[in-house]
């Protein structure tokens, strides 16, 4: 073995102000800010390893969190931890945690024959991943199936009881971008399915019952896409980080999901899903099926959207 113990529930080595965490979780951005309220629990001094274009995201949000680069990496080896937990399940990421020194892991590491595994008591998260034991195929029915959010399987885990723990977020830097109604009709390449089709009939419809609506501009900082996002009354998008950044801001919002799982998604009192008809067909496929982006009609999402400025 390699000299840690990976049942970490709650119970530290050390207490309070003196326990020390190392947390790595780099990617995706949105999944960097549903991890976010972790911190809310964490007791001591916690280090945050993170991709260097997610920085900006963590600075200041917590008292007595160090935020590092991927880049910067190397000095988060300074010290001791009484926990690591690790929630990417990259090798390379395991690497890097393999040249910490810590007394417990929750989440991915590398063990005695060089592969990558997770500890038991965050199976019910990584059974449902890349690293599945139970392999891809069974490890996306897994996931089909799950009905826990993403905090839910987290703080249960590590001996915590998610209760509605918020995001944590930087104040934004303000935008004059603003109205009742902020429309996110791209994705990102991983997910094309996640292009609903009719975005623009919505806008149009929308506009037509003189509503101000925008789309949200590429920004060259998350902080003022945050604040575009904030500066709405309802967002309307796919699962993607415009959404989180809603969810994050008490921002009302309608979101689709063509082919990703909305029961990981915490809904805070926020968040209306709308969710395929064919769900099952294109669940976490990454290919491209006009069928998938059509098969919410344009009606269902206007209704939801005209709900949502109501409760705004």
């Amino acid at each position: 073995g390699r000299g840690f113990r990976h049942d970490w529930q709650g119970r530290n080595t050390r207490t309070g102000r003196d326990m020390n965490t190392l947390i790595l979780k780099l990617n995706a951005t949105g999944d960097v800010v549903r991890t976010t309220p972790l911190l809310g629990r964490l007791e001591g001094d916690v280090t945050w390893v993170t991709a260097d274009s997610n920085l900006s995201l963590l600075f200041g949000i917590s008292e007595g969190l160090r935020v590092l680069g991927w880049s910067e990496r190397k000095a988060a080896l300074d010290r001791r931890y009484d926990l690591v937990i690790n929630l990417e399940d990259e090798g390379e990421v395991a690497d890097f945690l393999s040249q910490a020194a810590f007394d417990q892991v929750f989440g991915a590491y590398r063990d005695d024959r060089g592969e990558v595994v997770y500890t038991s008591n965050a199976a019910s998260w990584f059974d449902l991943s890349l690293i599945s034991v139970h392999g891809r195929e069974k490890a996306d029915e897994l996931k089909f199936r799950n009905r826990r959010s993403y905090q839910d399987h987290l703080f249960s885990g590590m001996g915590f009881e998610f209760n509605d723990d918020p995001y944590l977020l930087p104040p934004p830097t303000a935008t004059d971008l603003e109205g009742d109604v902020a429309v996110a009709p791209v994705a990102g390449p991983v997910w094309p399915m996640k292009n609903w089709a009719f975005y623009d009939d919505l806008i149009a419809e929308l506009r037509g019952h003189g509503l101000t609506v925008n789309v949200l501009p590429h920004r060259p900082t998350l902080l003022e896409h945050l604040a575009d996002v904030a500066n709405h009354r309802c967002l309307v998008s796919g699962d993607s980080l415009p959404m989180h950044f809603a969810l994050g801001t008490g921002t009302r919002c309608v979101t689709i999901f063509n082919c990703t799982s909305p029961w990981e998604i915490h809904d805070y009192g926020l968040l209306q899903k709308l969710v395929s008809p064919l769900l099952g067909e294109f669940f976490y496929k990454r290919g491209k099926d006009e069928r998938a982006t059509r098969a919410i009609h344009l009606d269902s999402v206007l209704e939801s959207t005209m709900a949502c400025l109501r409760e705004a």
